[in-house]
This record gives C-alpha cells, structure tokens and sequence, in this order.
C-alpha cells in the first residue's frame, strides 16, 4: 500500500473531511529517508531532522547561544502513525475532529512528518504555549530563524485555519 493510500485509509478512520488538503492548503508531506538524530528534547525523548533541516537547526541553536538565547527543542519528526495516534487520542477524549484539526494537522499533512519541523520552547515557559511569544527566544526567532532558513509556519490568522503556533518552526531551504 502507498503512503498516499494510508493516509486516505487514516483519515476516513479517524473522520477526517475528504476535502481537508484542498479546505486547508496544506501540503502532503512525504516521509523522508534521510532523518538523523538531532538529540534529545525537553522531555528527553530523542529527536530526528532530515540530514539538511538538522545542519540548519544545529546552526541556529548555536547562534542563538552566541546571542546568550536559550531555545529547548520540544519536538521534531513524527511519524504518520504517530500523528494519528495523536488525533485518535483527542477523539476518544471526545473533541471534535474539526476543533482537533485547528491544532493538529491531519496525517500525511503535518511538517513534522516532512523531518524539517520543530516545536520550541525556552527555560521557565510550558511548552506548546502562547507564552512562548513573550520570550527572548521568540524575539530571536522572528529576527533571526530566516538566517537559518527557518520560518514560523502559523503566525496568527494564517490561511491554514490552524491557531497561532508561536512554537511551531519549519526549515524551509531557499531554492
């Protein structure tokens, strides 16, 4: 079975809109075969970026140090079955799948998938927060994440539908 047929199969299962790609703009991601270990996150878990996306953050977190900003990694690549089993938790913790889908990308569509997305936070801040936009690390982000060619994937009122993500950083190599 293709990627592409799994990711059909999870959304009728977990009751996903068959329209979601073309209601939300988002990008199909491909899981990518050149994922390497980046380190652990906060919780300890050990994290995994595509080869280039993991140069680029090793380049932006030591830059950020050398600007004396401490930025924590919360977390990296998920799998399609991951992401999945992050939705079928919500639901059977009775949310809405339209209300779930503001915050977590459906299978086969979330950046993280794709090994370039990261979930930050900075010492002394709950991570997956709004909070975030108060720190020095986020103020550092925004002037400085392009030069690693990292951009903040849902700024407020963006066109995916998806709330503010002060957290949320995909690398997006120029082309």
């Amino acid at each position: 079975m293709t990627e592409s047929n799994v990711i059909v199969d999870q959304h009728q299962r977990l009751g996903i809109p068959s329209d979601y790609a073309a209601r939300t703009g988002l990008v199909q991601q491909q899981t990518p075969d050149d994922l390497v270990d980046i380190g652990v996150d906060v919780f300890d878990r050990p994290q995994r970026l595509r080869m280039e996306a993991a140069n680029a953050w090793t380049g932006l977190v030591e830059a950020a140090s050398l600007d004396g900003v401490t930025v924590q990694l919360v977390s990296a690549y998920r799998s399609l079955e991951y992401q999945a089993d992050l939705i079928q938790r919500k639901v059977e913790s009775g949310e809405s799948i339209s209300e779930i889908l503001t915050r977590i990308a459906a299978p086969g569509y979330s950046e993280h998938q794709g090994g370039c997305a990261v979930d930050v936070t900075s010492p002394g801040i709950d991570p997956l927060t709004e909070l975030f936009e108060e720190t020095q690390a986020f103020r550092w982000l925004v002037a400085s994440a392009v030069d690693h060619q990292f951009v903040l994937s849902y700024p407020r009122s963006n066109a995916y539908g998806v709330v503010y993500e002060p957290w949320h950083w995909c690398y997006r190599p120029i082309e």
